[in-house]
């Protein structure tokens, strides 16, 4: 397998995450978001969009990292992501949709340089923009993990699930974007048990290959 992405991406470094919790080996390809590299013709033969991440894997090419996180647990499921309780699929589920429906896409690198190219934002009007729907979800997802005092510690259960996959890189993109984080104690214990796992740790932006200091 090939993971075509950015060690920024919030996407691409949720990806990184599932695949090392599966424990499967892929070959990292960097594709330079800031030079634009995306957008060239070489890369949007494998995702039109012009986005990261892109799953190869063989003649198969995969793009969009929920579809992407899906197609893992099925094809491997063993560690799975996802409960067995129908309930608590739900549940997790609805977590990471916090995150991929409701936070990132308005923290999206794109929105962002519109706001600073069509809307004349400058960096501390662009970092508010970003803070207030962080903070908009992050304290649901706060309620809502307060109000689950059967977890271990994760986002839900003992083990490590789609919504913590999820959830930790939102966290990193929160401190980039100067959000308080001491607001969150029930976030800050999951992160504190992910980080614990080399999975997560070793997804970090900062332990890519292509990572340069922002």
């Amino acid at each position: 397998m090939q993971l075509y992405n950015f060690f920024a991406s919030g996407t691409s470094h949720r990806l990184r995450i599932a695949l090392n919790l599966k424990g499967l080996d892929y070959d990292y390809v960097a594709v330079d978001l800031r030079s634009e590299e995306h957008l060239g013709a070489a890369f949007k033969e494998l995702n039109p969009q012009g986005l990261v991440p892109a799953l190869v894997d063989d003649d198969l090419i995969l793009t969009q990292s929920p579809a992407i996180i899906e197609w893992l647990e099925e094809r491997y499921p063993t560690p799975a992501l996802l409960p067995a309780d129908a309930n608590a699929r739900a549940r997790v589920r609805a977590l990471a949709a916090i995150v991929g429906c409701d936070i990132h896409p308005l923290n999206n690198r794109r929105v962002l340089i519109y706001l600073r190219q069509e809307f004349g934002c400058d960096e501390t009007r662009v970092n508010a923009w970003c803070r207030r729907w962080i903070d908009e979800g992050f304290q649901a997802t706060e309620r809502l993990l307060s109000q689950d005092r059967a977890r271990g510690g994760f986002c839900y259960g003992s083990q490590p699930s789609l919504a913590d996959v999820y959830l930790i890189p939102q966290i990193a993109s929160a401190r980039r974007f100067g959000v308080d984080l001491s607001l969150y104690p029930e976030i800050l214990q999951a992160e504190q048990h992910c980080l614990a796992l080399p999975a997560f740790a070793d997804a970090a932006p900062n332990r890519q290959p292509d990572y340069k200091a922002q």
